[in-house]
């Protein structure tokens, strides 16, 4: 397998890293050995005083190691179309839990992320499909779903 980070470009890296540490489970990468904070960091690697860095920590790990890094990228033009990748978090349990009850999950999960900053855009569940998901809307306006 070839290592890869998820890189999603944002407004406020420190906004996002919040969101998304509590919407997978990830938490905020400490930063790396030998610095006493990414603002340290980043200026040794000579990032310059005038741009500002926030907190410093634009990043999230897997607590257990296992999923990708995904690293918080500022960019000073906003969102302007529909993402062209996203994610799909599974909070329903797979296929083989009962419909009533992958719904039930899915929706405490909705209400979950909205406390947190998520919008709820819209529901994808076909009459005639073993299927649903909810499609939503990170702080800064990425899409997302939750099947």
């Amino acid at each position: 397998m070839t290592p890869f980070q998820l890189t999603f470009d944002c407004a406020d890296p420190t906004v996002m890293v919040r969101f998304w540490a509590n919407a997978l489970g990830y938490e905020a990468e400490p930063a790396p050995t030998g610095f006493s904070d990414w603002n340290a960091y980043w200026r040794s690697a000579g990032v310059s005083e005038e741009k500002p860095v926030g907190d410093g920590c634009g990043s999230i790990v897997d607590p257990r190691g296992t999923g990708p890094r995904i690293w918080f990228q500022p960019v000073p033009e906003g969102k302007s179309v529909k993402n062209r990748l996203h994610l799909d978090i599974r909070a329903s349990g797979g296929r083989e839990v009962p419909l009533a009850i992958r719904k039930e999950r899915i929706d405490a999960e909705v209400l979950r992320l909205v406390k947190a900053g998520a919008t709820r855009l819209r529901v994808l569940a076909p009459e005639d499909h073993d299927h649903y998901a909810v499609v939503m809307q990170d702080p800064e306006g990425n899409e997302f779903c939750l099947a």
